[in-house]
């Protein structure tokens, strides 16, 4: 009786291990939390769809070439996993600093300057508070000194302040990757478009990235929407876009 018992027992785990497999998402990370993609350009695309292309030196390629962590847990600032583990696809392989200012927008303008600094376009490294006072990156141009120059900004620099600094673009169609889709508050949100990729027919679809608050681990987000096609989202006629922690419009995408 005892083992008839176990042979049991033993196929109802299997089974629900089978059935947890089926209905996970055409590209979910498994249920070990380690991600098997090592940078952005690495995700998955759904069948027919190609990347937008981009230019050597882009803004484009710097970010399908941002490094992702395989550990896919989000933790704060304090080193704590944050409450909601469920948002997450990937987190970049960005450091998140051990004080509580790189939040939403801090993380937009982080992405950004990480380009500029890459670039050695130094002079080009510039942010504005809700007053227009710039904060620029002046020499000596080090890491060091950038890593301190980011936390001034931070500090005194958010949503509100970033969506004057930005220009809207026109139709969400138009949508690229570096564009930002922004609520400017008191607290607002932002969230940065990682990438683009288009099919035959025309349609498009963009990966979504975030911190948030408390500062945290800067991550690929999920599509709350379409789980078939998350992390991907559709470029459609919702005006609402419905991400895991926020929802915006289409009317709130705006580019460097």
């Amino acid at each position: 009786m005892e083992q008839l018992f176990t042979v049991l027992l033993t196929f109802l785990l299997l089974s629900c291990n089978n059935n947890r497999e089926r209905s996970s998402g055409l590209h979910a990370i498994s249920d070990t939390n380690l991600n098997p993609y090592k940078q952005i350009k690495a995700i998955p695309l759904p069948d027919g769809f190609k990347r937008i292309k981009d230019e050597t030196g882009s803004f484009t390629g710097f970010l399908r070439n941002v490094n992702l962590k395989e550990n896919t847990t989000v933790h704060l600032f304090n080193g704590q996993p944050k409450r909601n583990q469920s948002a997450q696809y990937a987190l970049l392989d960005i450091s998140t600093g051990n004080k509580d200012l790189q939040q939403c927008a801090d993380a937009v303008m982080r992405l950004r300057a990480e380009y500029q600094f890459a670039q050695k376009q130094f002079e080009q490294i510039v942010f504005y508070d809700n007053e227009h006072t710039a904060y620029t990156f002046s020499a000596p141009f080090t890491r060091e000194r950038f890593d301190s120059y980011l936390e001034r900004v931070f500090g005194m620099c958010g949503s509100a302040s970033l969506s004057k600094q930005l220009k809207p673009v026109n139709r969400f169609s138009q949508i690229e990757p570096g564009d930002v889709i922004i609520r400017g508050g008191f607290p607002g949100h932002a969230v940065i478009v990682m990438d683009v990729a288009v099919n035959d027919s025309g349609k498009k679809i963009y990966l979504l990235a975030q911190s948030y608050m408390p500062a945290q681990d800067i991550h690929v987000l999920k599509n709350p929407v379409n789980n078939g096609l998350s992390p991907w989202y559709e470029v459609n006629d919702d005006h609402i876009i419905a991400t895991p922690e926020y929802s915006f419009t289409q009317h709130e995408l705006w580019r460097w």
